[in-house]
C-alpha cells in the first residue's frame, strides 16, 4: 500500500486555503517529498503526518515555489530528532542551491545525501522505492518522477516441497535471498512466481505537454499532473511561459492510459477551477481536481 497526499495545489505563490504544490507519499514507514515551496511544512502539519521519516526529497526544479521551503523543514527534522541521513534529489546545481538554501540551517544532526540529475531519463532505487526521473520542457532544467512500488511473485509451496527444499529457508528465499545448506545452493528463482503489477505513480509539474510524460505516466494508477490554466483562452500564455492547460493535461492522461488524474498548480488567478471540468472530463473521463491535503491508498492488485 502506498498512502498518497496532494499537500498543496497553488503554482507561482502560497494563497489562503491553497499552499504551493507539493507531493508526500507514505510507504513501508518511510516518506518521500516532491518539491518543497514556502508553507509546504505547515500543510504536512494540517495532514497529521509526521515530518521524522521522510527520508527523500525530489525537486522538480529550481524556481523558489519549489524549494523555497527546504531550509524550515530541515530544521524542523532536526527538531524531531531524526539522526538517519536524508536524501535530496534534484536537476544538476542541487548541490550549489541547497548550500546557499543551508545558510540559515547550517547544523543539522543527520547527513544530507544529494544526487544530481543530468541525463534525459535516470533510475534510482531509495528506501524500497524505484524513482524514474525524465526531463520534461520547462523555462528552465526541471523533470518529472515516476514512484514505483514492486511486487514479488506468489510463493509455490508444492514447487519447493517438489524439489525437497527444507522448510526452514522458505522464508529467506520469498525475501529474495539465496540460501546454501549442507553444500546444497537455493535460489528464490527455483520457488517464486513472476513479479506481480506492483503501484505506480507519475507526477509532474511546470512543463509543456511532451512525449516523455506520456511515456513515464504510462500504466500509471495515479497521474498527478500540474493543470496552470483552465481558460482555453490562455493556451497561448501557456507555451509562452511552458506550462499547461487542463486539457492539455487530460490528453496526455488518455494517452498514457492511467487510471486517474488529479491537476494541480493552479494559477493565482484561477479561481472557479470546477467550471472547467466538464470539458476536460469529455477527453479524460477519470479526471478530477486536485485540492489541498487530498489523498488516497493506492492498493496491491489482489487479484494478482
Amino acid at each position: 500500500m502506498l498512502d498518497v497526499c496532494l499537500l498543496g495545489t497553488s503554482g507561482m505563490l502560497p494563497l489562503p486555503g491553497r499552499w504551493l504544490t507539493s507531493l508526500m507519499t507514505r510507504y513501508n514507514g518511510s516518506s518521500l517529498l516532491i518539491d518543497c515551496g514556502e508553507g509546504t511544512q505547515i500543510a504536512i502539519k494540517e495532514k497529521g503526518w509526521s515530518y521524522n521519516p521522510i527520508d527523500v526529497i525530489c525537486f522538480t526544479h529550481y524556481h523558489a515555489d519549489h524549494i523555497s521551503g527546504l531550509p524550515g523543514l530541515l530544521l524542523t527534522i532536526g527538531n524531531s530528532d531524526r539522526k538517519e541521513p536524508l536524501t535530496l534529489v534534484g536537476p544538476k546545481g542541487l548541490n550549489r542551491v541547497v548550500s546557499a538554501l543551508r545558510v540559515i540551517a547550517p547544523e543539522l544532526p543527520f547527513e544530507i545525501k544529494t544526487i544530481e540529475l543530468t541525463g534525459q531519463q535516470e533510475h534510482l532505487s531509495v528506501k524500497g522505492y524505484e524513482i524514474d526521473a525524465f526531463r520534461v520542457n520547462h523555462a528552465v532544467t526541471c523533470y518529472g518522477y515516476s514512484i514505483n512500488i514492486p511486487r514479488i511473485g506468489k510463493f509455490n509451496a508444492d514447487k519447493a516441497k517438489e524439489l525437497g527444499i527444507p522448510c526452514r529457508v522458505w522464508n529467506k528465499l520469498q525475501h529474495g535471498e539465496e540460501v546454501t545448506m549442507e553444500g546444497v545452493t537455493y535460489t528464490p528463482d527455483m520457488v517464486m512466481g513472476a513479479p506481480r503489477k506492483g503501484i505506480k505513480l507519475t507526477y509532474c509539474t511546470d512543463t509543456r505537454p511532451v512525449q516523455s510524460i506520456v511515456d513515464n505516466a504510462a500504466g500509471s494508477d495515479l497521474f498527478i499532473c500540474e493543470g496552470m490554466y483552465g481558460e482555453k483562452d490562455k493556451e497561448a500564455k501557456a507555451r509562452e511561459y511552458k506550462h499547461m492547460t487542463f486539457y492539455e493535461a487530460a490528453d496526455m492522461a488518455k494517452r498514457a492510459g492511467v487510471e486517474e488524474m488529479w491537476l494541480t498548480h493552479f494559477s493565482p488567478s484561477l479561481v472557479h477551477a470546477e467550471d472547467y471540468m466538464p470539458e476536460v472530463k469529455k477527453i479524460f473521463p477519470n479526471a478530477y481536481l486536485g485540492k489541498d491535503g487530498k489523498s488516497v491508498e493506492l492498493l496491491f492488485d489482489e487479484n494478482e
